[in-house]
């Protein structure tokens, strides 16, 4: 499902912020950041608001400091959600959703790591945030990538999860409609259940839906919290994008 969480908080876009550029890859525009001959690719899924997310593109830095390749495409084709009501900033987002289904994204995305891979890169992990989080939990039911991470995910099943074949993680909020703390449990539950694939889940308390991306960067706990999740990522990719 989706709701008002999934598009609360807007962020405000700057195509021009970041420490990377943007460039056309398997007919996407996509911001890409750190170094080309990095055997090591990540790629990040934007929820609704798109790919020039300041926040967003924050996080693909880091990951590109940490030694990897980031690629952030945009997987809405320069039609990101853009409310039409401050005071109620859902309506409309059901027919922008029926426009831009994940499974079209989902296709784009292996076409994406199969180009990256025709260039090099030996290893891909893939990370998710919202509705992001439904292309890569697709991703993560194949082999074409290492490891995955889902942040606040929506419209992501507990089938999802029981197909998922390689290692994830589950980044939920205490405060979530979407994919409420009792949801993230039954997906830990499947995985706990699940042999030979290794699994991380953490509901982190007292963050609503969406904390890792649309949080205020002049608000401390909020970055504090964001940063947390952001470590978890990054540190989760360390260890099996390799």
């Amino acid at each position: 499902m989706s709701g008002p969480q999934c598009c609360s908080n807007p962020p405000v876009l700057d195509p021009s912020c970041g420490a990377g550029h943007v460039q056309k890859l398997a007919g996407l525009d996509t911001y890409v950041t750190g170094s080309p001959d990095s055997k090591l690719a990540i790629l990040l899924a934007s929820d609704v608001f798109g790919y020039e997310a300041p926040n967003l593109r924050y996080l693909a830095d880091k990951a590109a400091a940490a030694g990897f390749f980031v690629v952030v495409p945009d997987f809405w084709h320069g039609d990101r959600y853009v409310p039409k009501n401050a005071e109620k900033p859902q309506d409309g987002l059901d027919v922008w959703v029926n426009k831009h289904g994940t499974d079209k994204a989902a296709v784009e995305a292996r076409s994406l790591i199969e180009t990256l891979k025709s260039k090099g890169v030996t290893s891909v992990g893939a990370a998710g945030c919202c509705v992001g989080a439904k292309i890569v939990v697709e991703l993560a039911k194949t082999d074409i990538i290492q490891a995955a991470v889902l942040l606040h995910p929506t419209f992501v099943t507990v089938e999802d999860i029981n197909e998922v074949k390689g290692p994830i993680t589950i980044l939920g909020a205490e405060i979530d409609e979407i994919s409420p703390p009792a949801l993230i449990k039954q997906f830990e539950a499947v995985l706990a259940g699940k042999s030979g694939v290794e699994f991380f889940v953490k509901v982190f308390p007292k963050v609503a839906h969406g904390w890792t991306l649309r949080y205020d960067t002049g608000d401390e706990e909020a970055v504090k919290n964001a940063e947390a999740a952001h470590q978890i990522v990054l540190e989760w990719f360390s260890k099996h994008v390799k």
